[in-house]
């Protein structure tokens, strides 16, 4: 499935530019002098706008439903080459970021010194890294969000062994969706009730896959079979968690997967907006996200290095490493993770052809005229 949805889109473009402009508030000098003239936005800007990567959490869960289990059930018998492939479509422009942020923080370092410079890798950091078990492993980040891209695929395996176990456990009956739905759900409230709760799990999927979980089970409520009803179990127990422990995350999350349950159902999802703005925005948002980060480092230095500390300069400043993280985004995504999908999907075309061939061949030893030979009476 890789046609676009333009409402989905549509959340991707506009939680990226909050992301883009948290980080531009909490990191780096520029934000400092610029304060004072929007204390209130900035301050906002720096603490609240991070909750935007819920609508990434939430829509990653949708999009893996659709994908891995449409009506519940796993549909590829093979998990582990779904975990790989879904490894190098994250990594291979992920790892072509971070190469060009460790080379832009050098020049940063260069013209500033603020503790948002990252500083150069370490060769097992830039290891755990690529293995995207940096977080795990308590290594520095290298740039801003990086620990979103290895969250990502612990959700992604989380929710691939749930699936499998219930394929497996239900051995081909009816009631495999059934037990996937039962797993997923049952994940989702440990997440809910207990790991979301606690910061100490903040490495790991379980303390994010309540949000993911919202995401699956939304694409499932919203199935046109199903009755409307079923999105109610869903939210009467995210409320009553927030009841509990108020988490503003966790709303966020929920107001996101209630707006694609209702655009699902509504038919929206695959039609509204009719933005082409949007729809470009949400298609390079991948690239925007990793991207932004050394862009903002670099402008941050020359702005410390050549300009004054006035407000209104440095204003500017943010407002422009903006609209620079925008247009680096759309670049990267034009030259780096556009062609290297584009590779990777023929790499996997090639590989299924191949594995179709083989499983044609005779065994070693016995000719193509043996193997379709009839069997003796």
């Amino acid at each position: 499935m890789t046609s676009r949805l333009p409402f989905i889109d549509a959340l991707k473009a506009v939680a990226v530019q909050l992301i883009v402009l948290h980080h531009l508030a909490f990191y780096g000098p520029m934000s400092d002098h610029a304060y004072v003239l929007a204390p209130a936005l900035f301050s906002w800007l720096s603490q609240d706008a991070r909750t935007a990567v819920q609508v990434f959490l939430v829509i990653g869960g949708f999009l893996a439903a659709r994908s891995l289990a449409p009506a519940g059930r796993l549909v590829s018998a093979q998990p582990l080459r779904l975990l790989l492939k879904r490894y190098l479509k994250l990594v291979i422009p992920y790892l072509a970021a971070l190469s060009i942020g460790v080379v832009c923080a050098a020049v940063a370092r260069a013209m500033m010194t603020h503790d948002s410079v990252p500083d150069w890798p370490t060769l097992p950091q830039f290891i755990a890294h690529s293995l995207l078990l940096h977080g795990i492993l308590g290594y520095e980040g290298l740039s801003a969000g990086v620990w979103y891209v290895a969250i990502d695929f612990q959700l992604f395996a989380l929710l691939l062994a749930a699936l499998w176990l219930a394929r497996g456990l239900g051995r081909g009956t009816a009631g495999v969706a059934v037990l996937g739905l039962l797993l997923v759900a049952t994940l989702a409230l440990a997440s809910l009730y207990h790991f979301n709760r606690d910061p100490a799990w903040d490495n790991w999927a379980l303390y994010f896959f309540a949000s993911y979980a919202l995401g699956v089970l939304t694409y499932w409520a919203a199935n046109p079979q199903h009755a409307p009803g079923w999105l109610v179990p869903i939210v009467a127990a995210v409320l009553v968690a927030l009841l509990l422990d108020y988490r503003l995350r966790v709303a966020v999350a929920l107001a996101v997967a209630l707006a694609l349950g209702v655009a699902s159902r509504s038919g929206l999802l695959e039609i509204w907006p009719r933005s082409r703005l949007l729809a470009y925005l949400g298609k390079i948002s991948y690239s925007v996200f990793l991207i932004h980060f050394p862009v903002c480092l670099l402008i941050n230095g020359l702005l410390v290095r050549f300009a004054s500390a006035d407000p209104w300069i440095n204003l500017t400043g943010v407002l422009f490493a903006w609209l620079a993280s925008l247009v680096a985004g759309a670049l990267f995504y034009r030259f780096v993770e556009s062609p290297s999908q584009r590779g990777f999907r023929r790499l996997c075309v090639a590989t299924d052809i191949s594995l179709r061939l083989a499983a044609t061949l005779p065994p070693a030893g016995q000719s193509s005229s043996e193997c379709h030979r009839p069997p003796p009476a």
